[in-house]
């Protein structure tokens, strides 16, 4: 079984993801809405036997939980795997069974990512914008507003186009799938530290590489994602999400240097990193 957790804040386009899931899963699935803090706010839920709601109180601070959503659902989830998922997605027939069937125990994997378009409820595929498989760490924002932000990365996209399951530094937290096993064993997701929300896909992909595991892209199944910004409104406000930035460039950039600087040569070459990065982010 695969225990999936959809964490939910101020978020309308809820239950076209559960419909989505419910339709296209062709195992044995459960899931778990997180309303977090909804408090009275009326909300038509799905009544599938699949479906278990979790309500969150209303929060001190208006306060963003994605992380303590996520803990919560898989807390009380019966499945051999977790997965979690942005409530704004749409996935492709079988991805359930495809991503179990590629998975060790201790593996992250993620999906070939899609941009999604939210009227057809589908992704986009256009010549000129490849599905994302790959995602590096930004130069700019990592030496100038010292954050640790992911960038599409089609030249590697590109060069390992036939390449089906293939390791990854970061992904995007929007979609991520591993064990329970190796949930309970990394101690996911981190809520000391990491306050609001953010940083989720680098915190599993950089803690598995550096605990032997593998953060892998399994491009036999795909799921699109909705960027949503101003014009759909935000599930977790970008103000929220500082906090989660400052702390994760501590702690990989600076707490856990040697592994930084291992997991960025191992990569190379990377868009904007030129010879003398490391000098240069570390001012050496």
């Amino acid at each position: 079984m695969i225990s999936i957790v959809i964490p939910a804040r101020t978020e309308k386009f809820l239950n076209r993801t559960i419909e989505d899931v419910l339709e296209k899963a062709t195992g044995e699935i459960e899931i778990f809405p997180v309303l977090d803090g909804y408090g009275d706010t009326p909300y038509e839920k799905i009544i599938d036997k699949r479906v278990h709601y979790i309500s969150l109180p209303l929060p001190l601070n208006n306060e963003r939980r994605k992380r303590q959503a996520i803990n919560a659902g898989v807390s009380i989830s019966h499945g051999k795997y977790v997965m979690w998922m942005d409530a704004h997605c749409v996935v492709a027939k079988g991805f359930d069974e495809a991503l179990a069937k590629d998975c060790e125990d201790n593996w992250v994997v993620v999906p070939r990512r899609y941009k999604m378009n939210f009227k057809k409820w589908d992704r986009v595929i256009e010549d000129d914008r490849p599905p994302i498989d790959y995602v590096y760490p930004m130069w700019q924002y990592l030496k100038k507003k010292k954050r640790i932000a992911g960038y599409k990365w089609d030249i590697k996209s590109e060069e390992r186009k036939d390449i089906m399951i293939d390791d990854i530094m970061i992904t995007q937290g929007s979609f991520i799938f591993m064990t329970r096993k190796w949930f309970d064993k990394m101690g996911f997701m981190k809520t000391e530290g990491y306050t609001g929300w953010g940083q989720e896909g680098e915190e599993v992909c950089m803690t598995t590489v550096m605990n032997g595991g593998r953060a892998v892209v399994n491009k036999n199944t795909w799921y699109a994602h909705l960027h949503k910004g101003q014009m759909h409104g935000r599930m977790y406000r970008w103000s929220s999400v500082e906090p989660c930035y400052n702390y994760s460039y501590n702690y990989w950039v600076n707490e856990h240097k040697d592994f930084f600087v291992k997991l960025i040569k191992d990569n190379l070459p990377i868009p904007n990193f030129h010879h003398d990065w490391e000098k240069k982010l570390y001012e050496l």
